[in-house]
């Protein structure tokens, strides 16, 4: 089988190999300073994600051009080190992720892999590093048993988890009288531990859960689903998937009259990217709660990054990809004050603060980066002012409330004599 990967050399011009398309390609083109100091040994770092399966519109391309984005914003350049910035595609598939980062790992020498969507794939990366002593830095797995059960010294889970969205999202709901609740899920890890994590505090909060039903992700039909969902009588579905497979749920779920609007039940979307709202439509996903950690309008700063990415990748940043560029500049940083030892940059990044455009915080010793989440609703097209305003920033939940406690953490790294 091919595997596609291409790679983008900050100090040595622009090498592709199987490149991804024009679009993939034009984004790796080398900026005029790039080609200076092409001696030194690069400091590498693999951007993993998903290029041609259904999770492509929420990391992709855009990824590889965050992380970039991060390695310019350090001069493109570390102690004369240029750093290169490879991009690869695991398909959705844990074989052939693994397959690229041992290939980067071992005849490259890629320092860390980044990114890393789909939490099958992400926690087989996350393994992967501890064995080779390189660095995991996750943007886009959401998994929170990363950080927990199977939490180790070489990973970062840097942008969201599966508790923080549950808890965000499920305790707002329960706030405004939802009761019952029914449950769409994706039939692996991420989805299993979404909805784990979500009735935990559905229950917590007096609430029952009614029922669930399973689905294979990147399917296109969830009729079976929406039906026995729709005969529950549940107050909310709960969707326990991601990307493409939330953005077809909900469509469905309007053609078959299930909304707060129709029949009365809540659509819940527990993972929403921007990216998923800009598929989906105004129109469609009006009203619909979801939690972010970030959005690009927050602010002047944000918007103006936002602003130079959409012009390189030609949509705004969501979450996953911001995170990308986040956890890059964070371990970059790092890089320029220790060096690329692995646990000497780790244990760097748990002492310096997170300070980037889009993210304020700290790293915990599991790997879990403690910043604000916030609350969020999808606007109305008659509040949309121009393109890709989205959203309705409702609250912002700190890092400390919205992810787990050390206090309920069973990551031995939390709790070292």
């Amino acid at each position: 089988m091919k595997r596609e990967e291409t790679g983008a050399r900050f100090g040595g011009g622009v090498k592709r190999r199987n490149l991804l398309g024009a679009a993939a390609g034009a984004s790796l083109l080398a900026a005029p300073w790039v080609r200076r100091a092409a001696a030194a040994e690069p400091i590498r770092l693999g951007v993993l994600v998903d290029m041609s399966s259904w999770g492509r519109d929420t990391g992709g391309p855009g990824s590889v051009v965050a992380a970039q984005m991060a390695a310019e914003e350090m001069g493109g350049q570390i102690a004369g080190r240029p750093i290169e910035i490879l991009g690869g595609d695991h398909q959705m598939k844990t074989d052939v992720g693994l397959e690229i980062a041992r290939n980067w790992i071992d005849t490259k020498d890629v320092l860390a892999i980044v990114d890393v969507p789909n939490s099958a794939v992400g926690i087989a990366i996350s393994g992967l590093a501890k064995q080779k002593n390189r660095l995991a830095l996750l943007s886009g797995a959401g998994s929170s048993a990363i950080t927990d059960k199977l939490c180790n010294a070489n990973t970062v889970q840097f942008t969201y988890d599966t508790y923080a969205l549950a808890k965000v999202t499920t305790q707002a709901l329960s706030a405004q009288g939802v009761k019952t609740w029914y449950f769409i899920t994706a039939d692996y890890s991420f989805g299993h531990q979404l909805q784990g994590d979500a009735t935990r505090f559905i229950q917590e909060a007096g609430g029952r859960v009614l029922g669930a039903s399973l689905h294979p992700t990147g399917t296109s039909d969830f009729s079976s689903q929406l039906l026995a969902a729709q005969a529950s009588k549940a107050d909310a579905i709960a969707l326990a998937n991601a990307a493409s497979d939330t953005v077809n749920t909900i469509k469905q779920a309007a053609e078959f009259g299930i909304g707060a609007t129709r029949n009365g039940q809540r659509v819940a979307a527990l993972l929403m990217f921007l990216s998923d709202v800009h598929g989906l439509g105004l129109e469609t996903g009006q009203g619909t709660l979801m939690t972010t950690a970030c959005y690009w309008n927050m602010n002047a700063r944000t918007r103006e990054w936002s602003e130079r990415f959409f012009a390189r990748a030609k949509v705004m940043p969501n979450m996953e990809q911001a995170g990308t560029y986040g956890v890059v500049l964070h371990y970059l940083k790092a890089v320029a004050k220790v060096g690329t030892d692995p646990q000497a940059a780790m244990r760097q990044m748990q002492a310096m603060p997170i300070n980037d455009v889009f993210f304020k915080g700290t790293l915990r010793a599991d790997g879990r980066a403690i910043h604000d989440m916030y609350l969020a609703q999808i606007k109305r097209p008659s509040e949309s002012k121009e393109a890709w305003d989205y959203l309705n920033i409702l609250k912002t939940v700190s890092g400390e409330q919205a992810f787990r406690p050390v206090s309920e953490s069973s990551c031995p790294l939390l709790h070292k004599a």
